[in-house]
């Protein structure tokens, strides 16, 4: 583990890059790790980052990519375009929770 600065904010992170503790997240902190990957947020990637963040706080862990697709309605395809090479991998990085489990 290591510690990084984000947005102002001292955060843990493991050695893949991802938050240790959800709770460290800010809005800012998901747009510095969004702009770091490349990517200019928009209101699509919101919906996609606060349905993860929603639905990881109930289960405990970030949902894989099925399930982002079917409980956003965003497309599969999209998805990849949202967040190229790994949607589900980015998407729960950028929302402040560990890799998901469905994820390999």
């Amino acid at each position: 583990m290591t510690t990084a600065m984000l947005a102002g904010h001292e955060i843990t992170l493991n050695d893949d890059g991802f938050m240790t503790d959800p709770q460290q997240w800010t809005p800012e902190i998901a747009e510095e790790m969004a702009q770091r990957a490349g990517i200019a947020l928009t209101d699509r990637h919101w919906t996609v980052i606060e349905f993860v963040r929603r639905d990881a706080a109930e289960k405990g862990t970030a949902p894989g990519l099925r399930r982002i697709t079917a409980e956003t309605g965003v497309p599969t395809k999209e998805l990849y375009q949202l967040f190229p090479k790994g949607p589900g991998i980015l998407a729960a990085k950028i929302s402040g929770w560990p890799k998901p489990k469905s994820c390999v």
